[in-house]
Parts: structure tokens; sequence; C-alpha cells
């Protein structure tokens, strides 16, 4: 077997569905832990006498906070230290998180154990994205994102049926008990399979001044950073919803048990939209498919707030699943193609780029996302609301890109 910090040859590079399946499971870390704690809020929250019913919530925006500086660490080191390394210290950290969670006694434990699995899941996540930036570019990196998110949408359609069924076995401690075993399972499959992506000789010395340089290069790029901040719009609305998700969908249209069927079907759309994205971007372009999808995502959240407003918060279910299953279907066209066209400029230092486009979209995405959550009110107009205004200042933001061009790179 292959020691950890041994890379295989290079004739020995998985194909390219192993890669894709490889590269889908490592960073299904992120979406695993968020979706298959939905269906164990309530329960989470009496064990651990959280008082205000809202405040669950922050089993998922710590995590998330985690995770945006988590990737400023992992981005730089990646980059010096190589993809592999990152990667393993991120597991790491996130093991441990994962064993502080399922000994908690009292939501302050919770949370801390939460926040170590974001900045431990921050490795997968970020270095993911560089080892990809490493053997692709462009429009073909696009269509290797689109393609993972392909098999990385079965975790929001599965997950919260997983977590419910491990509750309703074991307990919600068992959900982490999953997270573990994936973590261990994710990072043994990389140790093997593949090899390092980034040369000793392509390496950035870990020093202060060099990072300081590497991120006024990220921070320079006009396009990356507007992107970045379109990304964090998009993010927003959805960390908004899954924030809501089971407190609409379980209670207030009184779902129960049934709440993963109906959270699964909404994910679907997004699968179904990067199949869609994977075929149309190396003909089309990513940044025509992703004019195309803001703008679309604009007009419906308007159309969803309108029919919000119209039933007093409470539209008819039907209505709610149809403006949902559209709204995520603009969000499946987007994550790869936002992603990739930020990435586009930052070949150079693709590591650092992935942490400082992740690390500033996250935080914005956590803060819309917990503004609008944590105003819901027993309606979907809060909800609503983000996506209206999010969707809105990132057509914006898009124009702004186009009416002055990009110069320098």
């Amino acid at each position: 077997m292959t020691s950890l910090r041994e890379p295989i040859e290079a004739g020995e590079e998985p194909g390219l569905a192993e890669f894709v399946a490889m590269m889908a499971l490592t960073m299904s870390l992120v979406a695993l832990s968020i979706d298959a704690m939905l269906p164990a809020f309530p329960d989470i929250g009496r064990d651990l006498q959280v008082v205000h019913i809202n405040d669950v919530q922050l089993v998922i925006s710590v995590l998330l906070i985690g995770l945006a500086f988590g990737q400023l660490i992992y981005g730089p080191l990646s980059d010096a230290m190589g993809r592999k390394t990152a990667l393993y210290a991120g597991f790491a950290v996130f093991i441990v998180g994962c064993i502080v969670s399922i000994y908690s006694q009292n939501f302050f434990y919770m949370l801390l154990g939460r926040l170590l699995q974001g900045i431990g899941a921050a490795g997968p996540r970020t270095v993911s994205t560089a080892l990809i930036r490493d053997r692709f570019s462009g429009s073909a990196m696009a269509r290797v994102m689109s393609l993972i998110m392909t098999v990385f949408i079965l975790v929001p359609i599965l997950a919260p049926a997983l977590g419910q069924f491990l509750m309703l076995l074991a307990g919600w401690r068992a959900i982490f008990g999953a997270l573990l075993t994936l973590a261990v399972t994710s990072m043994v499959w990389l140790a093997i399979r593949q090899p390092e992506t980034l040369p000793p000789e392509k390496r950035l010395p870990f020093t202060f001044t060099k990072m300081l340089a590497a991120f006024r290069i990220v921070l320079g790029s006009r396009v990356s950073m507007v992107y970045t901040a379109i990304l964090g719009c998009v993010s927003g609305a959805l960390f908004g919803y899954i924030n809501v998700s089971q407190q609409i969908l379980a209670e207030q249209y009184r779902l129960g048990q049934k709440f993963p069927l109906f959270f699964g079907l909404i994910a679907m759309s997004v699968g179904a939209a990067s199949i869609l994205n994977g075929t149309m971007v190396m003909r089309l372009g990513m940044r025509r498919l992703a004019d195309g999808a803001l703008a679309m995502m604009m007009a419906l959240s308007w159309l969803f707030f309108g029919l919000s407003w119209f039933n007093d918060g409470h539209p008819p279910l039907y209505l709610f699943m149809v403006c949902c299953l559209a709204l995520f279907f603009c969000i499946g066209v987007l994550f790869g193609n936002l992603n990739s066209i930020a990435m586009e400029p930052l070949g150079r230092v693709a590591g650092t780029g992935a942490a400082v486009i992740g690390s500033l979209s996250t935080v914005l995405a956590v803060i819309l996302g917990f503004l609008f959550g944590h105003a819901y009110n027993g309606t979907v107009i809060p909800m609503a609301t983000g996506f209206a205004l999010l969707s809105t200042s990132a057509v914006l933001l898009a124009r702004s890109v186009r009416l002055k061009p990009e110069t320098g790179h």
C-alpha cells in the first residue's frame, strides 16, 4: 500500500470516471455535514436545551464559518506543501470535530465540534478545487466540475433520508459517526489512488511575504472578486433555504417524516441542471450560461416573492415546490460556472485563489443566509425576499463586469 505521503507513479493516475467519483466523495463532506443534520434539528434542540428554536440553525452556520476561515489556511498550505499534505491535515481536524460533537453534552460543545468540522472540511473542499484546476482549465474545468456536481447531487438528495434513518436507528449522534467513517474512507482512497498534482519545483514557499503576494494577485483580479461576490449572493440564497427547510417543509407544511423526500426532490433539480450544464458549457461557454441562469433566477425569485406575498406567506405546497424546483435548477447551472469564471485568471496561485474565493464567498453567504434564515416567522416571505434581493444583486454585479472588461490578465 502506498503511504499517505508518497505519491503513486504518474502513469497510475486514475481515469476520469474514478477521478470524478473521488473528488465528488471528497467534496461531499461539506454537503453531508449540512444536509444529514437537518432532520435532527428538533432532537438536537431538545437534548441540548436550545432556548430559541431558530438558534438551532447555528449548527449549520457555525460549520460554514469554520469552512470559510479554514480555506484561508489550506489554500496557501497546499501551494507550499502539496495538495495531498493539505488534504490529510483537513481530514484530521474534521475527524476530531466529529468526535467532539458525538460526545457533546451541551450546545456549546456541539458548536465547538461543528466549528472544527468546518475548519477541517475546508481542506478537502478547497484543495480539491485546486487539484482539479491543476489538471483542467477554462470550459474543460467547468465541464469536469459539472460532472462532479452530477455525482455530488446524490448527497443532498439522499443525505436527509440517511440522517433521519440513522437518527431513528441510533439517535442523532450516529450521524456524526457516519461522517467520521466517510472522512476516513475518502482519505484512504486519495492516499492510494491520487498522485500529487503539484510537483516540488512549482510550489510556493510558505512565508508571510509570499502569502501576501499571492493574496494580492487574487484580490487584484476584478473578475475574480466580482464573481466571488456573485457566488456569495447565490450561495446566500441557498444557505437561507437550507437553514429554514426543515421548519418550512416539516412544520409549516406539516410534512413531518416526509421532509427528506421533498427536500430530495428539490435537490434533484440541481442535478438535472448540472447534467445539462456539462453538455452545454463546451458549446455555449461558461459566461453565457452563467448570465442566462442569473437572469432567469432573478425573474423566478420575484415571481416567488409575489406569489408568497399574495398568499400571506403560505402559498400552496405545489406552488412552493414548483418555484423551488425552477430556482434550484438555475443554481445548479450557476455553481460550476461561477466558480470556474472566478478561478480562470488564477492559474499561477490556484490554491490561494481557491481559498480566497471560497472563504470570501462563504463568509458573505453565511451572513446573508443566516439573516434571512433567522428571520423565519412561520411564513416563506423571508426566504422569498432573500432570493429576490440576492439574485437581483448578482445580476447587477455580473453586468458591472461586462460594462468594464478586465485588463491586465
